[in-house]
This record gives C-alpha cells, sequence and structure tokens, in this order.
C-alpha cells in the first residue's frame, strides 16, 4: 500500500512537471516570438520614448496655451521639431552621403583628384613643411601614394560610405520617433498609469522611486549632452556649409560625435578652419576662425542653462553608451545608448544607495528587511 501511494505520488509530480514544462515552453515560444516580431521596431519606439520623456514639460506649457489640448500640443512639437532638427539634418546627410560616395568612386575609379597645396601651409607651426610635402606629392601623384597604402585606403573608403549610408536611415528614424513620441505625449495619462502598475508589479514600494530617478535621468543626458551635442553639430554644419567645406556633413557628424564625448569640436573645426585659410581670402577664413571658436566654447553657457538637475553621470559612462549604441544600432544608437547606459548607471547607483529597513529578530539582533 505505501508502495503503490508512493507510485501514484511520483506519477502525479511527473504529469505535474511535464504540464508546467509544457506551459513554460509554449509562454518561452509565445514571448520570443513577440520579441521577434518588434524587434526592428524595438529602438525607434524606445528613441520616440525617450524624446517624450525629455519634451514633456515643453508640452505641459503648449497644452496650456492650446488650452488643455493635449493632441494640438504634440502635433505642434512634432512638425516644429521636424522642420528645425530633421529638415537640417536632412541636408547634412545628403551631404555627407554624396561627399562619402565621390571620395568611394574617385578611389575605385583612380580619378579622385586632391588640389595642389597652397604655400601658406608651410607657415603653418610644427607641422606646416611636413604637411604641405605630403598634401603636395598625393596631388601630384596620388596614384602612387594610393597603391602603396591600398588595404587601408579601401577599407577607409567603404567604411565612409557605409556611415554616410546609415546617416539617412537614421534621420528617417528620428523623424518616425518623433511622431511615435508626439503619440505619447497625447496619451501621457494612460501611459504613465500603465508604467506605474508594472514598475509597482515588479518592484513593489521602490517602483515610484525608480520611475522617478528615470524620468531624471533621461531628461539630464538627453537637455544637457545630447542637446547640447545636436546643437553644436547643426551649427558646425551649418557654418561649415556656408563656408563650402568639402564633405561639410561627414564632419558635423564628426562633430556630434565629439561633443557627445564631451571633447570640444575645435579638434574638428581648427584644422578646418587652418584649411579655409589656405584657400580663401583672409576676411572669410577668420570670420569662419571666429565661429569655430565661438562654437566650440557654447557648451559652456549651453550646459548650465540645460544641465541643472544636478545629476552626477561620469562622462565615460556617456561616451561608452554613446560609441557602443552607434556601434550597435547606427546613428540612432548613439542617442539611445548614451542615455540607457546613463539610466543603467543611475539605478544601480541609486539601488546600492538605499538602504532597507532594520527588523528585529527574535533575538534583538537588527537585520535587513
Amino acid at each position: 500500500m505505501d508502495t503503490s501511494s508512493q507510485l501514484d505520488k511520483a506519477r502525479r509530480f511527473n504529469r505535474q512537471a511535464i504540464d508546467i514544462a509544457i506551459k513554460l515552453s509554449a509562454i518561452a515560444f509565445i514571448v520570443i516570438w513577440c520579441f521577434n516580431i518588434i524587434q526592428p521596431f524595438i529602438m525607434v519606439v524606445l528613441w520616440g520614448a525617450i524624446l517624450a520623456v525629455a519634451l514633456y514639460p515643453l508640452h505641459q506649457k503648449i497644452t496650456k496655451l492650446c488650452k488643455g489640448s493635449k493632441k494640438f500640443a504634440s502635433i505642434a512639437i512634432a512638425v516644429v521639431g521636424i522642420t528645425l532638427i530633421a529638415a537640417p539634418s536632412v541636408h547634412l546627410s545628403s551631404s555627407a552621403f554624396d561627399s562619402a560616395q565621390h571620395i568611394y568612386t574617385g578611389i575605385e575609379e583612380g580619378t579622385l583628384q586632391i588640389p595642389a597645396a597652397n604655400e601658406k601651409v608651410k607657415s603653418w607651426p610644427l607641422v606646416g613643411e611636413k604637411i604641405y610635402n605630403s598634401w603636395q606629392g598625393a596631388s601630384q601623384d596620388l596614384e602612387k601614394v594610393a597603391e602603396q597604402y591600398a588595404p587601408q585606403i579601401k577599407h577607409f573608403s567603404g567604411s565612409l560610405l557605409s556611415v554616410a549610408a546609415s546617416i539617412g536611415g537614421g534621420v528617417l528614424q528620428f523623424i518616425v520617433s518623433l511622431i511615435i513620441a508626439a503619440v505619447f505625449m497625447a496619451k501621457s495619462a494612460s501611459m504613465h498609469h500603465g508604467i506605474s502598475l508594472l514598475m509597482r508589479r515588479l518592484m513593489n514600494e521602490n517602483g515610484d522611486r525608480t520611475i522617478t530617478t528615470t524620468i531624471a535621468t533621461i531628461r539630464s543626458v538627453s537637455t544637457g549632452v545630447l542637446g547640447v551635442a545636436v546643437i553644436q553639430s547643426l551649427l558646425s554644419g551649418i557654418g561649415l556649409l556656408i563656408a563650402d567645406i568639402p564633405g561639410a556633413g561627414l564632419w558635423a557628424i564628426a562633430v556630434l560625435i565629439l561633443a557627445i564625448a564631451q571633447l570640444p569640436p575645435i579638434i574638428i573645426l581648427g584644422p578646418i578652419a587652418a584649411y579655409y585659410f589656405s584657400v580663401a581670402d583672409t576676411t572669410p577664413a577668420v570670420i569662419f576662425l571666429v565661429f569655430s571658436i565661438i562654437v566650440s566654447m557654447s557648451d559652456a553657457f549651453l550646459k548650465p542653462l540645460f544641465l541643472g538637475r544636478g545629476m552626477n553621470i561620469p562622462m565615460l559612462v556617456i561616451l561608452l553608451g554613446a560609441i557602443g549604441g552607434m556601434l550597435l544600432s547606427g546613428i540612432i544608437g548613439l542617442f539611445v545608448g548614451a542615455i540607457v547606459l546613463a539610466l543603467g548607471y543611475e539605478l544601480l547607483q541609486d539601488w546600492l544607495n538605499h538602504q532597507a529597513p532594520l527588523v528585529e529578530d527574535n533575538d534583538n539582533n537588527s537585520v535587513e528587511k
């Protein structure tokens, strides 16, 4: 009788284990399937959510001006955002792609020509003579230089074309994300309620504090770091286009990456200004140099204006997030990666610094609850 009872228990346990395994497998299958379906849209929707959180204070102000109409305020932000940011970005990305394609085609077909070096280059301190000789040699016999560094040049030109092509896709993703952000802001009450329920379900009493930390981090990084970088990049791009500098779009992207990495744009704009002195008249060259210095120093008053929430995120975290995000997801990953890694850092700090309440056990010893 005891043996029969044990066999029945074993059979019931096996049936329950098999039943649980089948149910878990079915759930896992559905979750993986759903993830694969939405995977192409994750980055765009995530960036849209980040934009919605960052722009929501502005949305509230516009809503008051529009007599409480959230939909009209969302439409206004989307239209103005696309006009002010997306339109110049499209122009710069087109310039970057055209320049990269010109360089790639010229290298592949051997038709790329480099203008002769100006004698003014020799007067540059320290490196003027070497740059002049290298520049002059490349302008006189580019094929010789191309043959000497053929693998490196081919790899560089291919990578340049690939990056330039991804810029256009990044701009399109930005436009779509801005539209998604407008929808999120129009439905802000229901969205916040849903996120609150989810976080309370996942983290109990810590859910609301996590939401507060998340919102503060997103707004701090998106305005104080990414916002300043975008402004500096757009200003640089406009100045480069007005000065008719070759590859203006590519240089603007380089300025954007440096600005996100908290490096001064003068690292890029300075050598370009020196080049401009060798090909342009003195007056426009001086104007461009002054403009470059102003753009490079603009973060001194832009950051205090935007970064006013007391967040203390190491710049290395921002840099690693930006570079890693760009390698993972292209241009839009440059922004999303910086914010997501900064958010992870802040949430980790919040978790480490949060002290669990102490309770006394039966032996009057204090233990964490």
